[in-house]
């Protein structure tokens, strides 16, 4: 294993970390004379009552401490890479990537392609399993990480080689069968694309993963997004109203069969699906606990019960107000749905659902969460706005200020001469910023990169 230098970044005031005197620029080189391959290390080693340390000062000078602590108590220090190691890029070349079909241009980070199974258990990430060792296997049934999510596109192997374009990819499957042996807890995803894993690989992907439940707690089946960057890519093709009922309606044999055996659903389709297919969405105790919102399973379904719930708590008044709240294609026609129920209950309150087209991917992308600033400002500089302008979190990258395409919360609110209020994603949140505006602070969250993609994963 190569050397590792844990740097230390920051230590938190009243830390144990500050009564050692540690400071930012110390090296942890060992916990219990163990070497730390990356935070998991860390943290598993840190659960004692009683750890010996060993730090490099700046200096050079290396302490050796002793520290005796509560059970699962923190140094409070920060690294000044989180992951305490690097992260891993993608072995794959996939058909569908998503990243891929991002236009030239943008910073580097957004060019970054991860399939680190790190990232699954800290972020939610979903991984191909093709760049994991046995070692990393090993490490992970060691210390009981779950739950996984998995990107098993098919169970065909052959065909999992193609989409992938990575030879081992195939052969990478078997390593769902020691997780499932160890009773690791999984979630998968599938990446639909027409003609290639749907229809009759799909039944069999869904009857090969079937035997893997319950410790694989949910599958969801989620459409490839396709921007208008494709040139020179595979020639995928966006599916249609009657493809989305055919998915549907195969993925609703599954769900019964598998109630029956497990009393799981297991198989979910993702709300893209109903959307395009023109039903309506599943009831919410379809969605087994909804394991998979981040993945856009069920995100619109809690969205409603939460703003009813939010709403029946409230008493409706005379109060006055006038906001607009700008989204995505996706979600557009359920937010004017329940923008509709607060206005019943607070008929003085306009609320306007501005429904962004995406230009700068193509308007076959229809998330929030790949809107970006400019966009915004283009299509809202010329339309009444009210007094303040709310948008959804996932607009917003990686807990920054900023969207997709550089453009922070201060530059749109100065082009739109309006406050901007970022929502976070319950439905109590949406309400509390339509009607609380006084109280409502701007947040900044992060929230996953929308990648419908073997590496990433994100809200709709």
């Amino acid at each position: 294993m190569k050397e590792k230098k844990h740097v230390i970044s920051r230590v938190l005031p009243g830390s144990i970390g500050e009564e050692l005197e540690l400071e930012a620029g110390d090296i942890l080189l060992s916990v219990n004379e163990k070497e730390i391959e990356d935070v998991f290390d860390y943290r598993y080693l840190m659960n004692e009552e009683y750890v010996v340390l060993l730090v490099e000062k700046k200096d050079g000078e290396v302490w050796e401490l002793e520290v005796e602590k509560e059970y699962e108590e923190d140094l409070g220090v920060e690294f000044e890479n989180g992951l305490m190691d690097d992260y891993r890029t993608c072995s794959n070349h996939c058909l569908f990537c998503f990243i891929d079909q991002m236009p030239p241009g943008m910073r580097k980070t957004l060019y970054f392609k991860d399939d680190d199974s790190r990232l699954s258990f800290l972020q939610g990430n979903y991984v191909t399993l093709t760049n994991m060792s046995d070692h990393d296997i090993d490490r992970i049934i060691h210390y009981h990480l779950e739950p996984i999510n998995i990107s098993f596109q098919t169970m065909n192997p052959e065909l999992r080689c193609r989409m992938l374009h990575n030879r081992f990819a195939g052969d990478a499957l078997s390593k769902v069968d020691r997780l499932y042996e160890a009773g690791i807890t999984m979630n998968g995803q599938i990446v639909l694309c027409k003609g290639i894993n749907d229809g009759e690989e799909l039944a069999y992907s869904l009857s090969k993963l079937s035997t893997y439940a319950p410790l694989l707690e949910s599958v969801s089946v989620v459409p490839v997004g396709l921007t208008k960057y494709r040139e020179g890519l595979y020639p995928l093709q966006a599916f249609t109203r009657e493809d989305a009922r055919k998915v549907i309606r195969q993925i609703e044999l599954w769900q019964e069969k598998m109630k029956k055996l497990h009393g799981i659903h297991f198989v979910h389709a993702s709300d893209e699906w109903y959307i395009l297919a023109g039903w309506e969405l599943p009831e919410e105790d379809t969605y087994d606990g909804y394991l998979q919102l981040e993945n856009g399973v069920g995100m619109l379904r809690l969205l409603e019960t939460e703003v009813k719930e939010a709403l029946r708590e409230r008493t409706g008044d005379g109060r006055k107000g006038h906001v607009t709240l700008a989204t995505g294609k996706l979600a557009g026609p359920y937010l004017t749905k329940y923008a509709e129920e607060i206005s019943r209950k607070f008929p003085h309150v306009q609320i306007d659902v501005r429904i962004i087209a995406n230009h700068f991917f193509g308007e076959m992308i229809t998330v929030s969460g790949l809107i970006t600033g400019r966009d915004l400002i283009e299509q809202l500089s010329r339309t009444e706005l009210g007094e303040r302008v709310l948008l959804p979190c996932n607009m917003l990258r990686d807990g920054e200020n900023v969207f997709l395409d550089d453009v922070s919360i201060p530059e749109l609110s100065k082009a739109l001469g309006r406050e901007i209020v970022i929502v976070d994603e319950s439905g109590a949140d949406l309400v509390s910023a339509i009607l609380d505006p006084q109280e409502h602070k701007p947040l900044k969250r992060r929230q996953i990169y929308e990648q419908t993609g073997s590496c990433h994963c994100g809200q709709a």
